[in-house]
């Protein structure tokens, strides 16, 4: 009998980092080319109608991110705070940028980052946001506001807490923490994977003069054999990879119908199953 099983990055890694910038503006290329440097991947949130106007990234540079490994995903056509617009002119915002950007880039554009950290969110108001945004095909949707060093999955991907702003203060303490994490020393049912997730605005560097601060963050957080670097989607699209293996009623066996490699631990060994495979527990 199975007793604990747990989702493993891809090669059996127990952590994550992911990092998600916003607004598109010109200073997005630095930061894109410093962690470049690094091995990392971030997500960058772009305003369809910003796109090629002064101080803002254009198509070509949006392809160039694509290109070297970065996503692209919706913040809304005009940057609306959804939690306080209609739902009509929310629905509008979301749809526009979606059209936009992917008209422009010739891609599928289902990743969202909440404008304005997504004001007023509660109860029914959220709800019905979160059924709008999943009717117009929006895989995942990332909040901010409240920052945590659990390092958890989503529960819910409509509302995606990132673990800290690259401003917060006990920021590397954060890091220093999530570094120290050791699989094998946690209690067994504690051994859930961890996510390192990252999130602010290129500009606050230039206007702050604080590019060295991004220098110290990918310096920690790189290079490091047991972290899978991911944008905001692949992260995504690997977990729901993972949701959707078929285990056995008795656990003898585990089936991957989707069309990525799926790595998970299973009472402390590790399983590795291809697109299409069935494998042996």
């Amino acid at each position: 009998m199975m007793k604990y099983r747990f989702l493993r990055f891809p090669e059996g890694k127990f952590k994550a980092v992911t990092v998600s910038y916003d607004d598109g503006t010109r200073s997005d290329l630095r930061l894109a080319e410093m962690i470049d440097k690094y091995g990392m991947r971030a997500t960058f949130n772009i305003c369809s109608t910003s796109v090629g106007r002064e101080n803002n990234l254009s198509k070509d540079e949006l392809l160039d991110l694509i290109s070297r490994g970065h996503e692209i995903a919706n913040h809304g056509a005009n940057h609306l705070a959804l939690g306080i617009s209609s739902h009509l002119d929310g629905i509008r915002d979301v749809l526009d940028c979606r059209l936009g950007l992917e008209g422009l880039l010739d891609r599928n554009i289902t990743g969202f980052a909440y404008p304005d950290t997504m004001r007023n969110i509660s109860g029914e108001n959220y709800e019905s946001i979160r059924s709008y945004l999943k009717a117009l095909g929006i895989s995942y949707a990332r909040l901010a506001g409240k920052d945590n060093d659990l390092f958890s999955l989503p529960e819910d991907f409509h509302a995606w807490m990132p673990t800290a702003h690259h401003n917060n203060p006990d920021l590397f303490e954060y890091i220093d923490k999530f570094l120290a994490l050791d699989e094998e020393k946690l209690y067994r049912a504690s051994r859930h994977p961890r996510l390192f997730y990252l999130w602010g605005h290129s500009s606050e560097f230039e206007n702050a003069g604080n590019w060295d601060r991004l220098e110290k963050i990918a310096q920690k957080l790189s290079g490091k054999s047991n972290i899978w670097y991911a944008t905001n989607m692949q992260i995504y699209e690997y977990v729901r990879a993972y949701e959707s293996l078929v285990f056995r009623a008795d656990n003898s066996a585990v089936y991957n119908p989707s069309l990525i490699t799926v790595c998970f631990n299973a009472d402390g060994k590790n399983y590795t199953v291809r697109s299409g495979e069935t494998v042996k527990l």
